[in-house]
């Protein structure tokens, strides 16, 4: 008997049936027997099945003799079903990688509930993928399994069956079956969940859902869409047959008005002239399920008056009443910022006539995003060693509350932004400045950058048009004509930068000004950040911190942090940060995986660590400086390179373990050689190379040379006198090597480095 039987009706997907398919046979959970039933699919869906049937034991193709619809096929499927747990799959949907282990570990935990309710994501055809904004209701926290009156938010959720899994004999128990028709969820999901003596619930995408441009069921125009009726009408009778589930009337009849009304207000779902024909019925049911007494939520109010008394014509004027004032803020709109744009210009013209401010230095930081990074660290230097100098920050409105008090906040595009663009004498970035920028005689420009260079940047990206994503490299090369200085962190940031941004400025070889701050933190400081953070006492703390991928337009998730904390046990949790340019969350925080994606400070949450876990971050350059165990997360190395281009294999010189999977990873960890004789031994390497300068006294040097004019700068300690930070894990250095246990096969800490 199978953990998992999963289900997956097929009718004319021949183009996504291959994909579904391969994710469930790929999954790392293999006890599992995946059910394909084709619907007598005109296409190759039966010839797909048949293929997949020959090469792998655990598929079972069932043909049916003629369509039959969706609800129909899956009880085809069930019938076959001989799993302890059930999963329905849509042919065009995707399973995601470990996403069947993920839902076995969770159903151990809460000993095998009736139903385990998971979260998925939208994915559209250009790449973007969108979590369920409803994700909030499946939070882990709190008992478990449960009832649904303990969680009736749990009724918010998208009504479909495949965002579940079913114990097996609970389904046939109830006699649970899919009726036809369109909507065929809504008379399973409900019951099923009223029904359940016990549920789950795991907070982790388990499920692609794919937003197909054509030939989706919602998205055809047709009178079957009047099946909705057929479909409420089954969920009121199964709650008049069980007189104890009365109390979840009120509640149903307000999800089925909301349904309602969606399927009447979406345009390519009724067929023309339809509509007043729905509305009478819409109107026949609110009346006919209707609990008096119930209260109706302030903001669905218009919704259910409308339907109530059937106002076909007035609903349909509101329609168009809201689409008329849509139309008219929109034309309102371009006219406004076309009026606005012509008045900056102008605005900036006439402070470009205007003498420059020699008191006056302008920073910004990854295109707007907040106080941070070297031009964070240049312009508090600035306010302690440049007093007269007054200092603003370019920053938008939402991260206005990085920046430290006493320097002047502006907004991107407004004219104070351009006034100080225009008047100040010093400009600081670690991005390129607004292109339409003019550099004045007498201004001075200094480009902090972002970091140690591992992928390609600069004109290197040329020949990367993934990378490069349409960059305008005439456009580039005006910006860096316009640099006067560059900071460099060790000799190949200086080299690399000089090759690919061809200019005349000044490098200075002084350091990072970011990475200041691992040489002159306390104990004290470092403590104050952990408890800031909530990281127990003894509690080894992993920051996990990915690069982007060129190659892919989504965030990408190549680790189960959940999972690996429960391996790895309660000793140890993940610190998750998302990289800026996603400008969304890793993951929601729980238990022991927390998400710091939006904390404004990467630097405090590498000295509140006790360890990095990245990719091809240039974060672990800095991080290097703190002396503490980098592990190298490499399982897509060649596909990174290949649209990257890189600057030196990785792997061959890394600054600590390298794991090229998931598994590998959690070896590491569990064995201790994360923090082993052979990784200090490739970090020590690692930091001779690309810490040459950061002493701790970087932005102090580019502020006295550049600033204050001054020739005898203070010399850089070397690397072998610098005090490192201790961290919380130096403790648990000396305590034995971790016994959880972990997968076979030795970690790759030695031979493969």
């Amino acid at each position: 008997m199978p953990r998992f039987s999963v289900i997956v009706p097929a009718y004319q997907v021949q183009a996504y049936l291959h994909e579904c398919l391969e994710s469930v046979l790929s999954q790392s959970c293999p006890d599992l027997e995946l059910i394909v039933v084709d619907d007598c699919s005109p296409d190759a869906c039966g010839a797909i099945i048949d293929e997949f049937a020959a090469r792998d034991a655990r598929v079972h193709p069932v043909h049916l003799p003629e369509n039959v619809g969706l609800g129909r096929a899956r009880n085809a499927g069930l019938a076959h079903a001989s799993g302890d747990y059930l999963l329905f799959l849509d042919s065009d949907d995707t399973l995601t990688p470990d996403a069947l282990r993920s839902i076995a570990d969770r159903l151990k935990e809460t000993g095998d509930p009736d139903v385990l309710v998971f979260d998925y994501a939208r994915t559209y055809w250009t790449g973007e993928t969108v979590r369920n904004q409803a994700a909030l209701q499946l939070t882990e926290q709190g008992p478990a399994p449960f009832r649904l009156e303990d969680r009736p938010g749990l009724l918010r959720l998208l009504m479909v069956a495949w965002n579940k899994a079913y114990r097996r004999e609970f389904v046939e128990e109830q006699g649970f079956v899919f009726p036809p028709g369109y909507y065929e969820d809504t008379p399973w999901t409900y019951p099923v969940l009223m029904t359940a003596e016990s549920i789950a619930t795991l907070d982790r995408v388990c499920v692609h859902y794919r937003q197909r441009r054509q030939g989706s069921i919602l998205r055809t125009t047709s009178e079957r869409h009047f099946d909705v009726f057929e479909q409420y009408d089954r969920v009121f009778a199964y709650l008049e047959e069980r007189p104890e589930l009365s109390r979840w009337r009120p509640v149903l009849f307000r999800r089925m008005v909301h349904h309602l009304a969606i399927v009447y207000s979406r345009r390519d779902r009724l067929p023309p002239g339809s509509r007043a024909d729905f509305m009478r019925r819409a109107r026949a049911h609110y009346r006919r399920y209707r609990t008096r007494g119930a209260p109706v939520p302030l903001r669905a109010r218009v919704q259910h008056t409308l339907i109530r008394f059937g106002l076909h014509r007035t609903y349909r004027t509101l329609q168009l009443v809201s689409s008329l004032h849509r139309g008219v803020a929109r034309t309102t709109g371009k006219l406004l910022r076309g009026l606005r744009s012509a008045s900056l210009r102008l605005h900036y013209r006439v402070q470009r006539c205007l003498p420059l401010r020699a008191d006056r230095a302008v920073f910004t930081a990854y295109d707007g995003r907040g106080h941070s990074c070297n031009p964070g660290a240049l312009e508090s230097a600035f306010r302690d060693l440049a007093p007269h100098i007054r200092t603003a920050w370019i920053a938008r409105p939402e991260h206005h509350h990085t920046i430290p008090p006493g320097s002047r906040r502006l907004v991107p595009g407004t004219a104070a932004y351009w006034t100080a663009l225009a008047r100040s004498a010093w400009l600081v970035s670690n991005t390129a400045f607004d292109h339409r920028l003019v550099k004045r005689r007498g201004q001075t420009l200094i480009q902090t950058g972002q970091g140690t260079p591992l992928g390609h940047i600069g004109l290197d990206l040329q020949e990367r048009p993934a990378a490069a994503r349409g960059r305008d490299f005439a456009r580039l090369l005006e910006g860096v004509d316009q640099w006067d200085y560059v900071l460099s962190a060790n000799r190949h940031t200086t080299l690399t930068h000089e090759r690919v941004h061809p200019g005349r400025y000044t490098t200075l070889e002084y350091g990072y000004p970011r990475n200041d701050v691992f040489r002159t933190a306390t104990e004290a400081d470092v403590a104050r950040l952990r408890a800031s953070l909530g990281i127990p006492e003894g509690t080894v703390a992993i920051l996990y911190a990915p690069t982007h991928r060129d190659y892919r337009r989504s965030q990408r998730h190549a680790l189960d942090l959940q999972r690996i904390v429960r391996r790895l046990g309660p000793r140890f949790m993940v610190l998750a940060r998302a990289h800026h340019a996603y400008d969304a969350p890793m993951t929601n925080t729980c238990g022991r995986v927390v998400d710091v994606s939006g904390h404004p400070s990467v630097e405090s949450l590498c000295l509140a660590s006790d360890a990095l876990v990245t990719d091809y971050s240039s974060l672990m350059f800095d991080y290097a400086n703190l002396d503490r165990p980098i592990v190298i997360h490499a399982d897509d190395w060649e596909a990174y390179d290949a649209a990257r281009g890189t600057y030196f294999d990785l792997r061959s010189f890394p600054p600590g373990a390298v794991a090229r999977g998931e598994d590998e990873l959690i070896d590491i960890f569990a064995t201790g050689h994360w923090r082993g004789s052979r990784s200090a031994q490739l970090r020590s390497a690692f930091r001779e190379r690309f810490c040459t300068y950061d002493d701790g006294r970087a932005a102090e040097r580019v502020v006295r040379r550049v600033v204050l004019g001054e020739s005898d700068l203070p010399p850089v300690v070397p690397l072998e006198k610098r005090r490192p930070v201790p961290s919380a894990a130096a403790s648990l250095a000396r305590e034995p090597l971790a016994t959880v246990p972990h997968p076979a096969g030795p970690a790759v800490v030695t031979d493969s480095l």
